[in-house]
């Protein structure tokens, strides 16, 4: 495996017949070196995936070959021209299209006035429905998705459909480079292997595709070539089958993560969090306990309910019959408030639209539990001094309090929305997939923080799709399908016990997902 082929030598070979070649990359921000001279090729028909952690640099690059963002050094080559973006505009004519996981469609329009959206065939300021509809159709067509209404208002889709919306619109002019950022973050296993169906077809017609994902295992499925980064710098380039997952996690940390998850050493203590027979829309007649200094897993095929039940236990989500207590006092339903004063706390499962204030600063994120219920946290009067605390204690990597959150990697991010709670008198810690679009580095930090909680007396319920994730860090795990509990396991199972038992009373058409809990 080499590790550092020589960037201008490499690039030369490659860019003969290359869809996009980038020499010499540099990009800095005040106080932060985000890219340092960097080499990058794309090729027809060909997967290139990016992986490194957050904040290697995998992004500043991303959007520098989609004109979001100038380069303070470097050249850049698309189809053998030499190219410069004064913005995204530039790149889409150039045959540049991006897809993030974030599904930017419209709603409350049809899937074939989405597709148009920008570029609306009509004439003297009449919209062509029917044009719209026919290159709707086509586009669709190309990627797979034959039996898909284009009448049908994009509200009403399934996030795989919303993404092959996204696509279509993408190849709707002249586009042959793909950017793919995360784009199964928001999708279920059989919609995954939808997608992958769509990459293939698109390589087929000689598209390149730029692929940026945490989940190693898509790496090994989809990647014709591997680019690592580290620190802004590409420090590998290999093919497929040159590294091990355990290869490219050592490039992109720079150190072995052997010990992946911390020991477990609780001692579970009185109960501090009791539902019974909790009933709402999604959720029927669930009841369990949780002990001070113990995880709770809760392990189920996509759809379950197990986000609905995390939502229905902290009052975001009505409940019509149950109860929930915690220490022993009952708590009123279908109150945040009152789920907050009586000591429970939610790490959302959507982090970015639910867990941060984007624009707001780390320190205001961090202290926005205590600017409502002030007081709260034993031994703490000011909430500067506070805060400051928790982000040295979760050891956020922020260059001040006052640094606006959004700029964080996903991981600090995440460690700021952990501890908000921390400066409340919370006793059970709700956690529903805290490690998603985390690189694998810093989910080594986040599983220490659970660990932690568990040690310090808390209450840990623990939501993951990642088998291995649940049955590391859990010290029992009980099992959700069709928003029923249907079994209860130790946490020193195996995962096909898991997925065996997650399996009972399924029906018919979850049964046929056993591979839902894998990280696809």
């Amino acid at each position: 495996m080499d590790a550092r082929t020589p960037p201008s030598a490499e690039t030369a070979r490659a860019a003969d017949g290359a869809l996009l070649a980038v020499s010499g990359l540099s990009k800095s921000f005040p106080g932060v070196r985000a890219l340092h001279n960097v080499d990058f090729d794309l090729k027809p028909g060909e997967v290139h995936c990016l992986i490194g952690e957050n904040g290697a640099g995998k992004s500043t690059l991303v959007k520098i070959i989609a004109g979001v963002q100038a380069p303070d050094d470097g050249d850049m080559q698309v189809n053998g021209v030499t190219a410069s973006f004064s913005g995204p505009l530039d790149a889409q004519n150039a045959g540049i299209a991006c897809i993030f996981q974030e599904l930017t469609v419209v709603d409350g329009l049809t899937i074939a006035e989405n597709i148009a959206l920008g570029d609306e065939p009509g004439s003297f300021g009449i919209f062509k429905q029917s044009q719209a509809r026919k290159r709707a159709e086509q586009l669709l067509a190309s990627i797979g998705f034959t039996d898909l209404p284009v009448t049908r208002l994009c509200g009403k889709l399934s996030p795989a459909e919303k993404q092959a919306v996204m696509i279509a619109k993408a190849l709707r002019q002249n586009t042959r480079i793909i950017i793919m950022d995360e784009p199964t973050s928001p999708l279920e296993d059989a919609e995954v292997r939808k997608l992958f169906d769509v990459i293939e077809r698109l390589k087929a017609a000689g598209k390149g595709i730029i692929y940026v994902s945490h989940k190693m295992r898509e790496i090994d499925l989809l990647g014709d070539r591997i680019t690592v980064f580290k620190d802004g710098e590409r420090v590998a380039t290999l093919n497929r089958g040159e590294a091990t997952s355990e290869d490219l996690v050592q490039l992109m940390v720079g150190r072995e993560l052997s010990n992946m998850f911390p020991a477990k050493s609780h001692s579970p203590g009185d109960i501090a969090l009791e539902v019974r027979g909790l009933t709402g829309p999604s959720i029927t007649d669930v009841s369990f306990d949780v002990r001070h200094g113990e995880v709770l897993g809760i392990a189920g095929l996509a759809g379950a309910g197990r986000t609905e039940l995390l939502r229905s236990i902290f009052g975001a989500d009505i409940v019509h019959s149950g109860t929930v207590s915690v220490d022993g006092s009952r708590i009123g339903a279908n109150s945040v408030i009152k789920a907050i004063q009586a000591g429970i706390g939610l790490v959302p499962e959507e982090r970015r639209s639910q867990g941060i204030v984007p624009v707001l600063t780390v320190g205001d994120n961090a202290g926005i539990v205590w600017d409502q219920f002030p007081g709260q946290r034993d031994g703490a009067s000011d909430r500067t001094a506070a805060v400051s605390e928790i982000v040295d204690l979760l050891k956020v990597k922020t260059p001040s309090l006052s640094q606006r959150i959004s700029t964080l990697s996903g991981g600090n991010q995440q460690k700021v929305v952990l501890g908000k709670w921390l400066l409340t008198k919370t006793q059970v810690m709700l956690l529903d997939e805290p490690t998603r679009g985390i690189d694998v580095g810093a989910k080594r930090e986040i599983y220490q923080i659970i660990n932690d909680f568990a040690e310090k007396g808390l209450a840990v319920v623990l939501v993951s799709s990642e088998l291995p994730e649940l049955l590391g860090l859990s010290d029992r795990i009980i099992v959700i399908n069709g928003g029923r509990i249907v079994g209860e396991l130790p946490g020193d199972v195996s995962e096909e016990e898991v997925i065996a038992v997650s399996m009972l009373h399924a029906e018919r058409k979850a049964g046929t997902q056993s591979n839902a809990f894998q990280d696809n």
